[in-house]
């Protein structure tokens, strides 16, 4: 699958909204194991039982695949397996700050616009293996109103 500009499908803004939604349920449940175990823990218990939950997926996915369908793919480069160390970041990170004065909505709204943010950098300069792509006036405009949004939600404790 390449990484072309095609408009998205309504699928995978499904699937995208529906990231977020579990994204809020992991940082809500790690923050609650952070609380009673620490943010290590949090991290561990969180891969330990992402681990399990992969190795479920891939013996089913190995009887779902007929012998001889398998074609050959090219190796992931390096870096890739890094998602591995900024995920076990980002889950103690959000632990420590989903139980802070932050809360849950706090740390979800910063996060979004850490994520934005280095989404621009990494299409601005083609991070990653990513098409080169100058980020627009609106592209900023939004990250703006994300900061907004932000510190609204933080400091209008209405």
């Amino acid at each position: 699958m390449s990484r072309a500009q095609t408009r998205p499908s309504p699928l995978h803004i499904f699937l995208a909204f529906g990231s977020g939604g579990l994204l809020t349920l992991m940082v809500d449940f790690n923050g609650l194991v952070a609380f009673h175990g620490g943010a290590m823990y949090s991290s561990w218990v969180a891969h330990g039982t992402g681990t399990i939950a992969a190795i479920a997926f891939l013996a089913l996915m190995r009887l779902r695949t007929a012998p001889g369908e398998t074609a050959p793919k090219p190796a992931a480069p390096l870096w890739a397996y890094l998602g591995g160390v900024s995920g076990a970041i980002t889950v103690m990170l959000t632990s420590i700050t989903v139980n802070s004065a932050l809360a849950l909505s706090g740390t979800l709204a910063l996060g979004l616009a850490g994520q934005v943010l280095f989404s621009l950098a990494a299409d601005r300069w083609g991070l990653f293996g990513l098409p080169q792509r100058i980020p627009k006036i609106r592209d900023f405009g939004a990250v703006a109103l994300i900061f907004a949004g932000s510190l609204i939600i933080i400091f209008a404790n209405g």
